[in-house]
């Protein structure tokens, strides 16, 4: 009897387990999604502090490593300038760092001085006029993981079936409930190296 009571717990346990790894797959937006819309911009002019980095985009993860240890309270962007689908990983550009400021406010002497200590740029976008935004959930290490694989081919087929001129791609991570935005007609104001 002890032997079937030990196969039941280890059986329930197992059971418990699968279902903990799906919940957590699921809120991390595994079953959601993708919403791809065109508008407003919702964020407005903003300064960043950035570090460009050329090569896969995946190895950009130690700038925004860097970038949130300087200020852990500012969110950190991503700009990406090339589509790795179409170009070499090893020649994709990328701009990586935190904002600043946003909208009309400045950002202080003292935050651009600590960032640029550190080798950061800081440079302002200007305000688009249209972007595409594709809405998914932002929750987890793996939200980011399952983003790569969605979000992005969802604002392809958008962009193409609109026979839209929309470029870079910039990630606001995390803290908005859209963070993936592609400016529309606006590609040359927006590049910085």
């Amino acid at each position: 009897m002890s032997d079937l009571l030990l196969l039941g717990l280890i059986g329930g346990l197992t059971l418990l387990l699968l279902l903990t790894l799906l919940a957590f797959a699921g809120y991390s937006g595994l079953l959601a999604g993708v919403a791809v819309s065109a508008g407003s911009p919702p964020i407005r002019n903003v300064t960043v502090a950035y570090k460009f980095h050329m090569g896969p985009y995946g190895e950009t993860g130690r700038l925004f490593t860097e970038s949130c240890s300087i200020s852990p309270k500012l969110r950190s962007i991503a700009v990406y300038y090339d589509n790795p689908h179409m170009v070499p990983p090893d020649k994709c550009r990328c701009a990586v760092g935190s904002i600043l400021s946003e909208g009309e406010e400045s950002p202080s002497p003292e935050l651009i001085d600590l960032y640029q200590k550190f080798g950061f740029k800081v440079f302002s976008f200007p305000a688009p006029s249209h972007v595409v935004t594709a809405t998914f959930p932002y929750t987890t290490i793996l939200s980011i993981w399952l983003a790569t694989r969605r979000v992005h081919p969802a604002l392809d087929t958008y962009i193409k079936a609109r026979k839209l001129c929309a470029y870079p791609r910039l990630g606001d991570l995390p803290g908005r409930p859209d963070p993936f935005h592609v400016p529309t007609g606006t590609a040359g104001r927006l590049l910085c190296a």
